[in-house]
C-alpha cells in the first residue's frame, strides 16, 4: 500500500483498513509461532502499512487511532 493511496481514503475507510490490518498482523504472528508462515516479510510489510495509516490519521487529527 502506497502513502498516496492512504491519503486518498476518507476517515471511515482509514479506520476500517487499520482494524483489518491489525487483525491480519495478529494472524501472521500466530502463523509465525506455529511455523506456518510462508513469507516472513509479510510481518514487516503489514507493520509498515499500519504505520502509514496511523501517520495519516495523526496528520488529520483523529484521536481514535490508538
Amino acid at each position: 500500500m502506497k502513502i498516496a493511496e492512504v491519503r486518498e481514503m476518507n476517515m471511515a475507510d482509514l479506520n476500517l483498513q487499520l482494524e483489518q490490518l491489525r487483525r491480519h498482523l495478529f494472524d501472521l504472528r500466530a502463523q509465525a509461532v506455529t511455523e506456518k508462515l510462508e513469507n516472513p516479510h509479510q510481518l514487516v510489510a503489514t507493520r509498515k502499512d499500519i504505520a502509514r495509516l496511523l501517520t495519516v490519521l495523526q496528520e488529520r487529527g483523529d484521536k481514535r487511532a490508538d
